[in-house]
């Protein structure tokens, strides 16, 4: 089969812009190509031609366009290509992605290649404070928002402070000095930059109250620690977000690998019965605990709220080896998380 042949334009840098000041000829004399337009977030104003070019030839494949923003975020200044256009979100690397040997520091860099790849902690640290330098100083005015930089920077220390913890956006308002609808607005805007995962609570029908907050997970570890401070695995190992880091680890590796069929919540009840994270795709719900540890115990609460949801069987993400998962007893499984992946799926 013949390689279809391809132009390629960042629209970051000026000479690429420049070819699209007439943008309709350029990507018409271009109709043999697949045209990728990469970083379509600063060129809002393509979505409207490239709704138009599609409708006159309908061949799949014309155009690659690339962004650092989800799909959501992106409608909000363009106009709708929907019927025209597929959604695929990118991750950094997953750990199916890398050698199971190199968790240790995937959990710790993140996946981000520049931090992962990095020749040393120091370097990965260092690329990751320059990584939030940028997103601060860049795209936050690219996509118009005008909370100070020194204000987002505090807003995104303390919810890497309170990771995994309930959001009490009122308590974060106060702190920083804004109102609690605008905290909300601008996790939001973090969500739809893939910098924070929001989790809403499962409601089952049980008798009991439950909770109704949502909680918050980083989709990065490496950049939850990077806000922290945190530069190696020594330091990690003694900071209080060691354990809800793992968890936003192994939430994002799991949901990375299993795809959009599935969705993420958890639960919790009034009295601290709860499920870290809770996966449904539709007809099963499973139950994950996470504790980051090599020798875990669930707690009391966990077995409760799988008596609660009516779960045979729950499963405890550890840091233990690949393929040595076990029966902890005739209701957990402890996994790696590599295997959960299977599991969950059986």
């Amino acid at each position: 089969m013949q390689r279809m042949r391809s132009e390629y334009l960042d629209l970051e840098l000026p000479s690429h812009r420049n070819k699209l000041r007439d943008a309709e000829s350029f990507l018409r004399a271009n109709a043999a190509r697949l045209v990728c337009l990469d970083e379509i977030q600063r060129a809002p104003e393509l979505f409207p031609l490239l709704r138009g070019l599609c409708d006159e030839d309908r061949r799949p494949g014309r155009f690659l366009v690339l962004g650092s923003a989800s799909p959501e975020l992106l409608r909000q200044s363009s106009e709708s290509l929907a019927g025209r256009i597929a959604y695929l979100d990118l991750t950094p690397f997953l750990l199916t992605e890398i050698d199971n040997k190199a968790m240790a520091r995937h959990w710790l860099r993140g996946g981000f290649p520049d931090s992962f790849l990095a020749r040393g902690d120091a370097a990965a640290f260092v690329w990751l404070r320059n990584f939030i330098r940028t997103y601060l100083e860049r795209d936050l005015r690219l996509y118009g928002f005008e909370l100070s930089e020194a204000t987002m920077r505090r807003l995104w220390t303390m919810l890497a402070h309170v990771n995994g913890q309930l959001l009490n956006a009122s308590k974060l308002a106060e702190s920083i000095g804004v109102s609690p609808p605008t905290v909300r607005r601008y996790i939001e805007f973090l969500e739809h930059t893939y910098m924070l995962r929001q989790l809403h609570p499962w409601f089952a029908n049980v008798k009991k109250r439950l909770v109704k907050s949502p909680k918050t997970l980083f989709f990065d570890t490496g950049l939850l620690h990077a806000l922290l401070g945190v530069e190696d695995r020594n330091a990690l190992f003694g900071h209080p977000v060691y354990g809800s880091s793992w968890e936003s680890y192994v939430a994002t590796q799991l949901m990375g690998v299993l795809g959009e069929t599935w969705k993420l919540y958890f639960y919790r009840t009034a009295k601290g019965d709860e499920v870290d994270l809770i996966f449904h795709n539709g007809t099963t719900i499973q139950a994950v605990e996470c504790k980051a540890t090599v020798a875990p115990r669930p707690s009391a609460g966990f077995y409760r709220a799988l008596d609660d949801l009516a779960i045979e069987r729950g499963y405890v993400a550890a840091p233990i080896a690949a393929g040595e998962s076990y029966a902890l007893n005739d209701r957990i499984t402890v996994a790696h998380p590599i295997d959960l992946v299977d599991l969950l799926q059986a």
